[in-house]
């Protein structure tokens, strides 16, 4: 593009460079593949479970059908290892990468906050977003599980449904970072989404670098979900607070011994 005229006043000038990189409007089709990504990526970073083990096959040919992109692209070469590993294998896994490390967490609004108050109010204001929205969750995830937070994008749109991944991009580049030193392809899934998102800037990589070194915000008061202690490196093992039973087991008849 040959430079614009000396002579064109400033404020024009930066607005026609603005509007020569806006990106073209995306079609219907292409907005139903992004939302279509979006779900894959939530689905994908869930706990895997029987029923997502099961549905291993139809995720892959979901993926494969996708049109051509670098998302697309990542998420084959997940999908090529999810559905070559043993279930067990991919559970150990998934609570080696998303529970036991912080820095992997899925929890977005940690990255931002850490263990304070503010984290407290970020995750009622988020949750108040998904209620304007008419999406209600049904409480068994924190509202910035980041599966919790594609689902939302998923279902309202690139402005208002985005916008959280937008908020917590730097948390989403630490995580792929963690997951890329770990090795885990679960850092295809985080591409995929980043690769969806606007690129971070210069003060976002600084951001990471510093969290990396420093950690999210701490203070003793406050949601800590994560346990105490310094921020912990990739290979660091920190204990997960013990979640509650999710059902009561029923009491024994015929063992004397309680269930384990």
């Amino acid at each position: 593009m040959s430079p614009l005229p000396a002579t064109i006043p400033a404020i024009v000038r930066t607005r026609v460079r603005a509007a020569v990189r806006r990106p073209a409007r995306r079609t219907p089709e292409e907005d139903e593949a992004r939302t279509l990504l979006l779900r894959l990526c939530s689905l994908l970073l869930q706990y895997p479970d029987t029923e997502l083990a099961a549905a291993r096959p139809v995720l892959t040919a979901t993926v494969d059908a996708l049109p051509a992109s670098p998302a697309a692209t990542h998420l084959a070469a997940f999908t090529a290892w999810f559905t070559g590993q043993e279930q067990e294998a991919l559970e150990r896994h998934y609570v080696a990468m998303f529970d036991l490390r912080r820095r992997s967490s899925l929890y977005l609004t940690y990255y931002l906050h850490g263990d304070t108050r503010r984290r407290g109010m970020a995750l009622l204001t988020l949750n108040q977003r998904y209620r304007a929205a008419g999406w209600d969750i049904d409480g068994s995830e924190l509202p910035d599980h980041l599966p919790v937070v594609l689902e939302f994008a998923a279902l309202a749109g690139p402005g208002r449904g985005e916008a959280p991944l937008r908020q917590h991009r730097r948390g989403l580049e630490l995580i792929h970072r963690a997951l890329t030193d770990a090795d885990s392809p679960y850092r295809h899934v985080l591409a995929a989404l980043c690769a969806l998102l606007p690129p971070p800037t210069e003060a976002d990589r600084a951001a990471v670098d510093r969290l990396v070194t420093e950690g999210p915000p701490n203070e003793e008061v406050g949601l800590t979900p994560y346990g105490d202690g310094e921020f912990a490196p990739p290979g660091t093992f920190v204990p997960p607070t013990p979640a509650p039973p999710t059902r009561v087991p029923p009491a024994p008849t015929s063992r004397t011994e309680g269930p384990r």
